[in-house]
C-alpha cells in the first residue's frame, strides 16, 4: 500500500487540496497542519510513504525545517510556498526538492497533487540518458532521479542502442546531438527503425544554436527537443509532458487492442498479430499451432447465477490462462471463447500443455458470489499450421476440432488429426 503526506497550516488551502485529492482519486493521503503532527504521521507511515507536499512556512517550522526533515529521510518532496524569487528558487533546488509550487490559484494545488501521482508512476519507468559528456549525463540523470525515474546511462549512440536492446522496459530516452560516431539524429533514426513497435518517448538535446536542429529531431522521430543550457524546471516539465503523452498513447492502444473485461488481447489484435505470426512461421519453417478454448456450459452459469457471475468466471479464467500461457499470443475472441497461438510448438507439445492446464483447472475454484463457488471446465480444438495455411484456414480447422470436442462430451482437447486427447 502506498501513502502520501501533505503538511499545510492554512485551513482554506488544506480544504482545497483535500478536494483536489478526491478529484484525482488519490488514496491514503494524510494531512497535517504543523511540523510536529507531520513528523508523527511520518513515523507512523514511513514504511509506505512515497512522497509528500510540504508548506515551506509552518507555525513551528517557519524557515523550511519540515522540508529539510523530509529530504533527510529521503522522501521526494514538493514544496508549497507563497514567496517568489530567484534566491528562494535556487535555495529549494539546491536542497534537492522534486519541485516547488507557488500558492497562486487552484491550478497550483492541482499541479502539486498531480505531481505526487507522477512521482509514483515514475518509479516504474526506466529512462536512458545518452551523452558522451559525463558531466552533462550525470546532471540529466540527477534531474530524472529526483523525479523518481530509474536511470540507465550510455556514453555513445552505439552503447545507447545496446542498452535499449538489453532493457526492453526503457520508456524514455534523452539523447544529446553532438557525439562521436552516430550523432543524436542518426541515433533517433535507428531507434525508430530497430524498435518501431516499442512505446518509446525520445527527447533530443543540443548546445548548438543551429536553427533547424529542433525540426530535424522532431521530423526524425523525437517527441521533443531542448536547447542547452536549460533550467531544471523546464527540463522536468518537458519530460513530464512527454511521458504523459506516451502513457495516453499506450492507454489508447490498449483500449483498441485489449478486451475491456479480461484485459487479454481482443479479437482485432489477435487477427492482426496472428496473421503476422502465421506468415513468419511459414517463411522460417517454424512450427505453429493454434488452440480455441470454450468454457463448458457457460450459459448455465449466467442463467443460474447471473451475468455478473459469468463475468467473474471469465476474469478468473483469463488470469489462470495468463499465468500459464503468458509467453504465447493469448486473446479473448468472443463471449466465452479464447484463442492461443503457440509459435514454435508442434501439435504434440501443444496438446500436452493444454491437457496439463485442463488438469490444473479442475482443481481450481471459481467464485461466482461472495460465498459461492463452482468448478469450471473447458473444451478445446487444436490444429497445426501447414505450408499453405492462412490464419483463417488454421482457425477454421481449430474451430472444427473444438466443436468435435463439445459433441464428444466436453471437458476435453481434440485436434483435426487426433480424435480425443483428454486424459
Amino acid at each position: 500500500m502506498h501513502s502520501y503526506l501533505i503538511v499545510e497550516d492554512s485551513p482554506m488551502v488544506q480544504k482545497i487540496i483535500q478536494h483536489v485529492v478526491q478529484q484525482e482519486n488519490l488514496d491514503n493521503v494524510y494531512f497535517a497542519d504543523s511540523m510536529a503532527t507531520g513528523l508523527a504521521l511520518y513515523e507512523r507511515h514511513k514504511d509506505t510513504l512515497l512522497a509528500c507536499i510540504i508548506d515551506r512556512n509552518l507555525p513551528d517550522a517557519p524557515d523550511g525545517e519540515m522540508v529539510s526533515a523530509m529530504l533527510s529521510h529521503g522522501v521526494p518532496t514538493i514544496v508549497l510556498t507563497g514567496s517568489a524569487g530567484e534566491e528562494l528558487r535556487q535555495q529549494l533546488l539546491s536542497m534537492g526538492v522534486a519541485d516547488y509550487v507557488l500558492k497562486e490559484n487552484r491550478f497550483s494545488y492541482q499541479y502539486a497533487v498531480r505531481t505526487l501521482k507522477r512521482l509514483t508512476r515514475n518509479r516504474s519507468i526506466k529512462a536512458l540518458v545518452v551523452d558522451d559528456s559525463s558531466t552533462a549525463r550525470q546532471a540529466v540523470s540527477q534531474y530524472l532521479a529526483l523525479y523518481q525515474f530509474q536511470v540507465v546511462e550510455a556514453a555513445s549512440a552505439d552503447e545507447g542502442l545496446h542498452q535499449l536492446g538489453k532493457h526492453d522496459d526503457i520508456k524514455l530516452v534523452i539523447i544529446d546531438y553532438n557525439m562521436p560516431g552516430k550523432n543524436g539524429i542518426q541515433f533517433v533514426q535507428q531507434v525508430r527503425h530497430d524498435f518501431d513497435k516499442r512505446p518509446l518517448a525520445i527527447i533530443g538535446l543540443s548546445g548548438q544554436t543551429e536553427h533547424q536542429l529542433s525540426v530535424r529531431f522532431i521530423k526524425t522521430g523525437a517527441n521533443d527537443y531542448l536547447q542547452k543550457p536549460f533550467a531544471q524546471e523546464e527540463f522536468i516539465c518537458r519530460v513530464t509532458n512527454t511521458v504523459d503523452a506516451l502513457e495516453q498513447m499506450i492507454e489508447l492502444d490498449q483500449r483498441a487492442t485489449r478486451d475491456y473485461l479480461t484485459h487479454l488481447y481482443n479479437r482485432r489484435y489477435f487477427m492482426e498479430e496472428g496473421e503476422l505470426l502465421v506468415d513468419k512461421c511459414r517463411r522460417s519453417q517454424t512450427p505453429l499451432t493454434l488452440a480455441l478454448l470454450d468454457i463448458d456450459y457457460f450459459k448455465q452459469i449466467n442463467d443460474e447465477y447471473g451475468h455478473e457471475a459469468g463475468d467473474r468466471v471469465l476474469i478468473q479464467l483469463a488470469e489462470y490462462l495468463t499465468s500459464v500461457f503468458e509467453r504465447f499470443t493469448l486473446a479473448r475472441i468472443g463471449g466465452e471463447e479464447f484463442a492461443i497461438i503457440f509459435s514454435g510448438l508442434d501439435e504434440c507439445r501443444t496438446l500436452a500443455l493444454l491437457d496439463q492446464f485442463r488438469s490444473y483447472l479442475a482443481n481450481q475454484i471459481f467464485m461466482v458470489t461472495e460465498d459461492e463457488y463452482i468448478r469450471v471446465t473447458f473444451s478445446a480444438g487444436v490444429t497445426q499450421q501447414t505450408d499453405l495455411d492462412s490464419l483463417d484456414r488454421v482457425m477454421a480447422r481449430a474451430d472444427k476440432a473444438l466443436y468435435a470436442a463439445k459433441d464428444a462430451g466436453r471437458d476435453m482437447v481434440m485436434t483435426d488429426t487426433i480424435e480425443d486427447s483428454s486424459i
